[in-house]
């Protein structure tokens, strides 16, 4: 009987020894903390030894522009997709076909072929800004280059069928149009002539498919031409992130105003990007959406810079700018209004013409049918002409 008391004795000593040294090792853990498995608990300390400071005031201030317009401006801003693919799911088993079978069976198929949601395969290939509660979409031409089915998709994650309004490749801008019952949102406007360089912007879009991206930077360059990527340019140049997929998203002021189309990436190297005036696009979208096409003032000649070279040769004594006629087309309003082959074209319309890029441009604006005064030089002397300009459709 003596042996289980001694055993039961001996747990009990067991028992007491642990647990002395459990509380040992807490209080020893806890006086030295030698560990500490605490987590941080995300609490500002309320210690910025910047916060007083204006300089830190003022990027705070950007910081929060940059996020209100990306919340305000990422609703307007769509994919544009191809559709590669279109899958129907079988809604309603196959009907009989039986002479006498009843006349609501077609109507009952027609009926689910036409409502049935169907599926698509898109592939991405650029974005679009909308221009108006009514789902007009403005975008870049060579983003619908070709492309025969065209869908939209909004931020909402919403898919609508969208049409070719109109396009003009000599300034690469498109229109489209999608119909929906609800009322779309779209973008505040704003002259980009206002804006100068190194004013702060950003560019939105879905550049490699990955909807509604921002990047931000500022305006490098203003009025950029002879880039090759359209017959009449006047970009504005940004160092903004702009690639493959930006195409025809907008570019937008620290406002949260649309300011230009972002177009183009340079080939020379990342940092330059391209965006068209939202004037002009404007411009070209309006007579797209009225007319479907866009009617441009024209001459009928071919034309060339003057260069240093060209100046000796005519016996230029001074650099005088303007383009030198070096053709004159037959029946045109330049040779009804007496220019010939040899001129250089150093007036138009009362305005200095810099560069034949320039004065493409200023031709093009021109209203048709408005007679203009073209100063000349011909032979070393100066000529005053007065010609009726012409219409050039797109």
């Amino acid at each position: 009987m003596g042996e289980p008391r001694r055993n039961k004795f001996f747990s009990f000593k067991a028992i007491l020894v642990l647990g002395l040294i459990f509380l040992g090792t807490e209080y020893f853990l806890d006086r030295f903390q030698i560990f500490d498995i605490s987590l941080p608990t995300f609490e500002a300390s309320g210690k910025n030894e910047f916060a007083n400071r204006q300089d830190y005031k003022d990027i705070l201030e950007l910081q929060k522009a940059f996020i209100r317009n990306a919340k305000k401006i990422k609703p307007t801003v769509v994919s544009i997709n191809k559709i590669l693919d279109k899958f129907e799911p079988a809604i309603w088993p196959d009907s009989p076909s039986h002479p006498s079978r009843p006349w609501y069976f077609s109507l009952k198929e027609w009926v689910f072929s036409t409502a049935a949601r169907k599926r698509y395969r898109m592939e991405n290939v650029g974005s679009g800004v909308i221009l108006n509660s009514k789902g007009y979409v403005l975008t870049n031409h060579h983003v619908i280059k070709g492309i025969d089915n065209i869908m939209v998709r909004m931020s909402t994650g919403e898919d609508h069928f969208a049409k070719l309004v109109g396009t003009d490749p000599l300034t690469d801008l498109a229109v489209l149009k999608f119909s929906t019952l609800r009322r779309v949102p779209y973008p505040d406007f704003a002259k980009s002539q206002n804006m100068e360089v190194g004013d702060w912007v950003m560019a939105i879009g879905n550049p490699y498919g990955l909807e509604g991206t921002v990047t931000v930077g500022v305006i490098s360059g203003k009025g950029r031409s002879n880039l090759g990527i359209a017959t009449y340019e006047n970009f504005i140049q940004t160092d903004a992130s702009i690639n493959p997929g930006n195409s025809g998203g907008p570019l937008i002021n620290l406002n949260g105003e649309v300011i230009g189309i972002n177009t183009a990436v340079a080939e020379i190297g990342s940092g330059v990007g391209f965006a068209i005036p939202i004037e002009m696009a404007m411009r070209i979208a309006t007579q797209l959406i009225n007319s479907g096409e866009v009617a441009r003032g024209w001459l009928g000649i071919g034309i060339q810079s003057i260069t240093p070279e060209l100046a000796s040769l005519f016996n230029l004594k001074k650099p005088v700018g303007g383009v030198l006629v070096n053709s004159v087309d037959h029946e045109t309003p330049a040779e009804n209004g007496g220019i010939v082959r040899g001129d250089v074209i150093v007036q138009f319309d009362g305005k200095r013409v810099p560069s034949s890029n320039k004065f493409q441009q200023m031709v093009a604006d021109t209203a048709i049918g408005k007679t203009v005064s073209i100063k000349v030089i011909r032979n070393g002397a100066e000529k005053n002409l007065q010609v009726k300009i012409g219409r050039l459709s797109s």
